[in-house]
């Protein structure tokens, strides 16, 4: 029998899979550049007094779309007439971008999964999906070289294969169910920078919020003296909602400690403002520090990292319980060095060049950002996860059992009441002798005095009382009666026995009768 075999790019093909890869990332550059398009486009239609025609909008949202990838800018109109470099990226514009390449990567393999295809490998998704972004990429930045705002040839091919490769590789792991490393300690480090990291961002917000509000009259004015259009006040809305991420950043890199620029020689810290800072009027920057020594509430922004290492610190101790000190200690500064990567990498992308000579430097420094964070998580995080660890494996201790109680001498005897069953009291075993107390009539010796039996329980010939238990204070390892009770009865020797509460004693009423003797036979 002949089988007919298809041709690999026909059905099931590697090749068809990567090459349906780079067309989901074209697809994913094209939507992006194609929604700001239509934002700035839109604002050019409302704008009375527009500048260009149509295409120097186009320009601005080709030059726009690259920034938003990192990539520096440079203005050709400026007062002067040099050139002036533009670096600071809004944050909020590269969300759609990096969510449309990871959605992409994701797709890819999740399609091919799912359907006859053959998938393509996670290098090669990554790969395939960044190369087909990058080609329209390419062709923006051709197109932007003849605008207003062309590209810097360095920035272009550093940061723009880096954002996209890495939003790509975040979309593969997302489509393999987001594994973290097998080894636990270095999966616990991950989940523990996490943590810190959105801590550390996330109060950098509540700081800039909190200096914002104490500064609401003057960023009002700021905000009323850009423009007195409502298509002004619109677009200079947007680019503050756009530059808000860049505001949290900037207010974690104040709690950190080195705080940011403000041009060259002016810094802003939480001791103060040093320098005079070279800020364009602009709603954001009222909420600068004012000039002067910082007091107490510009001291109170370190809670900021102080909260973010200890829950970062307190995350490794509770996955360290069974560790070694040595391993929950580096676990710890590794969580560290991975938050402090991540906050240098926003750092560096929430600052920049806003034109040359003192304005080349604004914003956070990278590597005093990310070596503060590191030094926190050293300093703070490692000392809270070995003590959250030492807390987890505490042991709590036993309570010991209560003593037994001792009886005094014999004292007394039991009288017996009418109606009981005959025996007026009978002594009790020492403990643990394991000899039943002899059964004694009225005659018998005084002892300790035990419990009288109830009417409605019948004795048993050795004069223990069916279903009693001898009075005891309380159980010890050394005060087990010799008989607790038919459940304690061990006739047999066997520590394994358990007896039948359930069937009658042979002298107890309903039991069967017992068997004739056998008959004796004659000598």
């Amino acid at each position: 029998m002949t089988h007919v075999t298809e041709h690999p790019l026909v059905r099931g093909g590697r090749s068809a899979a990567l090459a349906t890869a780079c067309v989901r990332g074209g697809v994913a550059a094209g939507l992006g550049l194609g929604a700001l398009a239509v934002l700035v486009v839109a604002a050019w239609i409302s704008s009375p007094y527009p500048d260009s025609g149509p295409g120097g909008a186009l320009h601005l949202a080709a030059g726009l779309w690259l920034l938003a990838h990192g990539v520096d800018l440079v203005r050709t109109d400026t007062l002067s007439g040099l050139p002036a470099p533009l670096g600071v990226v809004p944050m909020l514009l590269a969300v759609l971008p990096v969510w449309l390449v990871h959605r992409a990567a994701r797709d890819t393999l999740d399609a091919a999964d799912g359907g006859d295809r053959r998938p393509p490998s996670a290098l090669g998704a990554v790969g395939a999906v960044a190369g087909g972004y990058l080609l329209v990429a390419a062709a923006v930045v051709v197109y932007a070289e003849s605008g207003p705002l062309p590209v810097e040839p360095l920035s272009a091919g550093l940061w723009l294969p880096a954002v996209v490769a890495g939003a790509a590789g975040a979309g593969a792991w997302t489509a393999f169910g987001r594994p973290l490393p097998e080894q636990r300690q270095a999966a616990a480090a991950l989940r523990a920078a996490g943590l810190g990291l959105v801590t550390l961002l996330g109060g950098g917000a509540v700081v800039a919020a909190v200096s914002l509000a104490w500064h609401a009259g003057e960023a009002q004015a700021a905000y009323a003296a850009l423009t007195g259009e409502w298509t002004g006040r619109v677009a200079v809305l947007l680019l503050v909602l756009a530059l808000l991420p860049n505001m949290a950043v900037w207010g974690a890199a104040y709690g950190l400690g080195p705080g940011f620029t403000l041009g060259t020689g002016a810094f802003a810290t939480p001791l103060g403002l040093v320098g005079d800072p070279a800020a364009p009027p602009f709603p954001l920057l009222a909420a600068l520090p004012d000039d002067g020594r910082g007091g107490w509430m510009h001291g109170a922004a370190a809670a900021v990292p102080l909260v973010a290492v200890m829950l970062q610190g307190g995350r490794v101790g509770r996955s360290a319980r069974t560790w070694t000190a040595r391993d929950t200690a580096l676990t710890a500064l590794g969580a560290a060095w991975g938050c402090g990567a991540a906050v240098a990498v926003l750092s560096a992308a929430a600052g920049g060049a806003l034109g040359t000579a003192r304005l080349s430097a604004f914003g956070p420094v990278w590597w005093q950002t990310g070596a503060a964070t590191v030094l926190w998580g050293a300093c703070v995080g490692v000392p809270v996860a070995l003590g959250v660890r030492g807390w987890g494996r505490r042991v709590p201790r036993s309570k010991r059992p209560p003593e037994p109680a001792v009886a005094s001498a014999p004292s007394a005897v039991a009288s017996g009441a009418p109606g009981s069953s005959g025996s007026a009291s009978r002594p009790v075993a020492a403990a643990g002798s394991g000899t039943p107390p002899a059964s004694s009539g009225p005659s018998a010796p005084e002892g300790p005095v035990t419990e009288k039996a109830p009417e409605s329980l019948p004795a048993d010939p050795a004069g223990r009382t069916a279903g009693a238990k001898p009075a005891a204070a309380g159980p010890g390892p050394d005060d087990d009666p010799p008989y607790g009770g038919y459940d304690d009865y061990d006739p047999y020797g066997d520590s394994a026995f358990e007896p039948y509460d359930y069937l009658p004693a042979a002298w107890e009423p309903g039991a069967p009768p017992a068997p004739p003797p056998p008959p004796r036979s004659a000598d």
